[in-house]
């Protein structure tokens, strides 16, 4: 039965707008410098929203987040998309609470509950996706999973896309785009980067100006021939790239690529650590394109907060688990069963995936307007609740404005919006239970940054 818009709400994550947001300081308030400078006297290397905008949160319910200084804020980062049903639920908390008292871990031995979440997952999952390994972080089933496609196949080598992000290790960094030579300062062997569709930026198009799918697919298929030698063992990418902005591929693009990976006896591998277990709307994104992987790393919002990730392969596949040493020190620990099993069974209780689209879609049409309105905003798209904004210096050459996303950044954080920078593409990923007026609240404290920013910026 479809979630009614408007007026979904569930009581727990209610949020009052009277309430939130509300700024009682300016932020970051004196608690928040103050914790923050004792903090950061020993703890090194944060993000870089931390960095434009160091408060100090202190709780969190729902859709919102209170700080030390007792602001209170919206939030549409949902802890870098790891929050997916709001922070807090009371099932989930239930849930870890339980099995953290106990029994918190037994390395890999089989539990009741690790039983139940394997038998759950292999239900909802898409196709035929029905072995599973778990692990404590996406880079790590990332790992595992570079490690099952060389098991599968016999081959090495490795096809990724330019400006994907799969992790922070050497095997997942060497998938992406190398930014310091601290990483290495070369990739791992076998590891070839390709272009994908950009909606929004196509490297090919046709005569009439629409993105050139085909194009693509001739290219990746003359790469496999020319550039690699032969041993090509899995393409690996994101559904919908993250890190690199919300980028959205056009639909007929995983069809088509599915088919050449078959074509081409190579294993397709989704990374959807960000993009699976609700956050666009269905368990997997690439069910959107009715396409399912050979191999699929999951986490951020599979436990909704408690580190807890996983691989899927298909049937033909999951024997290569015993090839790999596939174990884990906190993988498939009773908690994070606990966690991710409870995750999934709120998406189905309370009908969350029809929940995450109608979001996206108000989105859509909200900052729509938006672009309407801003001369700087140059694409706006959405996915579920997977939003981006891109903010340019002119649409027609499409120059990226980095200042004015870290100005805008700042300026609606300021407001009472906690979310994510990107350099000149605002990410959004607010919790999926987030109800439609609070939704339209953090666009608007959005539009108004943005608007605040143009004037800053002589647009």
């Amino acid at each position: 039965m479809p979630v009614e818009a408007p007026g979904y709400s569930k009581d727990w994550a209610h949020v009052d707008l009277n309430e939130y947001p509300c700024m009682r300081v300016p932020a970051p308030g004196p608690k928040s410098r103050a914790l923050h400078a004792r903090c950061t006297k020993y703890f090194k290397g944060l993000s870089g929203q931390v960095k434009l905008f160091p408060v100090v949160f202190e709780s969190g319910s729902g859709c919102t987040l209170i700080d030390v200084d007792g602001n209170r804020y919206i939030d549409f980062s949902s802890g870098i998309y790891v929050t997916t049903l709001g922070h807090c639920h009371p099932k989930i908390t239930q849930a870890i609470q339980h099995y953290a008292g106990q029994l918190m871990n037994c390395h890999d031995f089989t539990t009741e509950i690790k039983t139940r979440l394997m038998e759950k997952m292999a239900a909802v999952l898409p196709g035929d996706l029905n072995g599973f390994q778990l692990y404590d972080a996406g880079t790590a089933a990332v790992e595992a999973g570079l490690r099952v496609l060389r098991a599968a196949t016999g081959r090495n080598e490795m096809l990724s896309c330019y400006y994907d992000f799969h992790g922070k290790t050497y095997g997942a960094v060497s998938l992406a785009h190398i930014r310091s030579h601290v990483y290495g300062r070369v990739r791992a062997p076998g590891m070839h980067m390709v272009p994908r569709p950009d909606t929004y930026r196509p490297m090919w198009t046709k005569p009439d100006g629409r993105i050139d799918t085909d194009a693509y697919i001739a290219f990746y298929r003359e790469y496999l021939a020319k550039a690699t030698v032969g041993d090509v063992a899995g393409f690996v990418l994101e559904p919908i790239q993250g890190w690199g902005g919300s980028i959205m591929p056009p639909d007929d693009f995983f069809p088509k690529l599915r088919a050449l990976c078959d074509e081409q006896g190579i294993l397709l591998m989704a990374d959807e650590v960000l993009t699976g277990m609700g956050r666009t709307g269905k368990w997997l994104c690439l069910e959107h394109w009715n396409v399912v992987p050979d191999v699929v790393s999951i986490g951020k919002g599979f436990g909704n907060g408690f580190p807890v990730t996983a691989v899927a392969v298909r049937e033909p596949f999951k024997e290569s688990f015993e090839k790999i040493s596939a174990s884990s020190s906190y993988g498939g620990n009773p908690m994070a069963c606990a966690a991710a099993l409870a995750s999934i069974e709120v998406i189905e209780e309370e009908n969350l995936l029809d929940r995450a689209m109608h979001l996206g879609e108000l989105a859509l049409e909200r900052m729509a307007k938006m672009k309407a309105e801003h001369r700087i905003i140059g694409d706006v798209r959405a996915k579920g609740c997977l939003m981006g904004i891109e903010l340019v210096k002119d649409r027609a050459t499409k120059e990226p404005l980095d200042k004015a996303g870290e100005l805008v950044y700042q300026k609606a954080f300021a407001k009472g919006l906690a979310w994510i920078p990107a350099g000149h593409i605002l990410r959004m990923s607010p919790p999926i239970v987030m109800e439609d007026e609070v939704l339209l609240k953090g666009l608007d404290l959005i539009d108004e940054a943005i608007g605040e920013t143009e004037k800053e910026l002589g647009y």
